[in-house]
């Protein structure tokens, strides 16, 4: 494959580029490699991305309400229009209450166990509208991801929704029917549901919603329960994700999941959070041992809080993208889409930062650096595209390439240090050369 030209966008600190177009550079053969050499291989090809998105919990749409309608549209269209926003095509919800809720509720009444009082009624207000009016900007349907944090109190060893527990067995009928119920009630509101995880982070007794299931306790729910309820009610078509949870364990989890023959077939793949850890090679070692299934990023945040203005966190979150694309991940979706000035609403406090903070005292919008870092991938690594091979020769800086389907290549590559760094890129005996000026990321698009 030859390319003839190169489209270069750059965000770096201490200017004003976010997301900037820069004059085009020729390909040239023959010229020396720079300091940093990206070579490409269009021949050799790995998984094919899904794309990229971001989470509609009631605390984000919440805080958007909070806000003039006109800022509220704002936002909503740079996340999800395909030209003049980020180009979001995935989201993830929560099935009834999260942390990042105004507080613990489900959707039935207490003891209900023909769920007969089943109802989304609360997420009409909030919820609901939010995700419309995404997919009204996108101007297309999302690709829906459903997590549950904690069934209703009453089917708990504990008795209450927050700091863990676990799901009483006598109840694992029932709580498998709530999902489909679930799933009819959003189609019901014109709202598919894409896929489902299991269980928010089953390792983590938080104080928060949360309930704890071990890898055997996950499959064994999976195959005798959730799989056939799934199948009988209609919704084989539903993605089915397991662990929810951080890479550190992720192929222990997947493994017990994955290795029995019964519970796997009900499985579309696994998904990952990044807290506690960046060993990506982890991904690797799913994909490898169970090439068939898939590979989902489904929650990543900055904890403690907004840090407006902090450049940090954009590096983290080009790093943690790069480094599970570059380990056969096809889908990524961001924790929530918007919070508050505080980093809220959160009904236990757990305070967090958002690519978008919107002071609703004030009726601003704040995009921060993760915003623009994050559209470096979703605004050119499209649906249906493909990862090549790269190679990076210095670890100065960080790159991953894809091809999308009209043929052109997307490098990215992120020069997290304190100097700029001349980097060049190759394919064959041609290459371009960029200075990557320091904390910053470019997309080359390679025409």
């Amino acid at each position: 494959m030859r390319f003839n030209t190169a489209e270069v966008i750059l965000t770096a600190k201490d200017t004003g580029d976010r997301l900037s177009g820069k004059e085009p550079v020729s390909f040239t053969k023959g010229q020396e490699p720079a300091g940093t050499h990206i070579e490409l291989d269009p021949g050799r090809t790995y998984q094919e991305v899904i794309g990229f998105g971001g989470a509609f919990t009631e605390a984000a749409a919440y805080s958007l309400s909070k806000i003039s309608p006109e800022k509220r549209g704002e936002v909503i269209k740079r996340y999800f229009d395909p030209v003049d926003g980020l180009g979001y095509r995935m989201g993830r919800t929560h099935i009834h209450s999260c942390d990042f809720s105004l507080e613990n509720y489900t959707y039935v009444e207490e003891g209900d166990t023909s769920l007969e009082s089943f109802s989304i009624e609360r997420e009409r207000k909030l919820v609901l509208p939010f995700i419309h009016d995404a997919m009204k900007a996108a101007g297309r349907e999302l690709s829906i991801v459903a997590s549950p944090w904690s069934p209703p109190p009453w089917m708990k060893t504990n008795g209450e929704m927050n700091h863990g527990g676990k799901l009483l067995p006598e109840y694992q009928p029932v709580w498998a029917e709530y999902y489909s119920k679930y799933i009819d009630a959003m189609r019901e509101e014109g709202v598919a549901i894409w896929g489902l995880t299991i269980q928010n982070e089953p390792e983590a007794k938080q104080v928060w919603d949360s309930c704890l299931y071990t890898g055997e306790e996950e499959r064994d729910f999976i195959k005798n329960h959730l799989g056939p309820s799934l199948e009988r009610n209609g919704h084989g078509d539903v993605k089915v994700i397991i662990w929810d949870h951080n890479r550190d364990v992720i192929f222990e989890r997947a493994q017990a999941v994955l290795s029995d023959p019964d519970a796997a077939k009900y499985v579309w793949g696994t998904g990952n959070h990044w807290y506690v850890s960046e060993e990506f090679e982890n991904l690797s070692k799913v994909h490898d041992a169970f090439p068939d299934k898939h590979l989902i990023f489904t929650e990543g945040c900055i904890e403690g809080g907004v840090q407006l203005g902090a450049w940090h966190t954009g590096e983290r979150y080009a790093r943690n993208i790069m480094g599970d694309l570059n380990n056969h991940l096809e889908a990524w979706i961001d924790w929530n889409l918007v919070l508050n000035e505080k980093g809220g609403p959160n009904h236990v406090g757990n305070y967090c930062d958002a690519p978008v903070i919107v002071d609703t005292v004030k009726d601003e919008v704040h995009y921060n650096s993760s915003f623009y870092y994050i559209g470096h991938f979703s605004k050119f690594i499209l649906p249906g595209a493909r990862r090549i091979w790269s190679s990076v020769s210095s670890e100065r800086v960080s790159a991953t390439a894809f091809e999308n389907e009209d043929g052109k290549v997307a490098v990215v590559v992120m020069n997290a240090n304190d100097e700029g760094e001349e980097v060049s890129v190759g394919c064959g005996d041609a290459a371009v050369k960029w200075n990557l000026p320091r904390h910053s990321i470019v997309t080359i698009v390679l025409e």
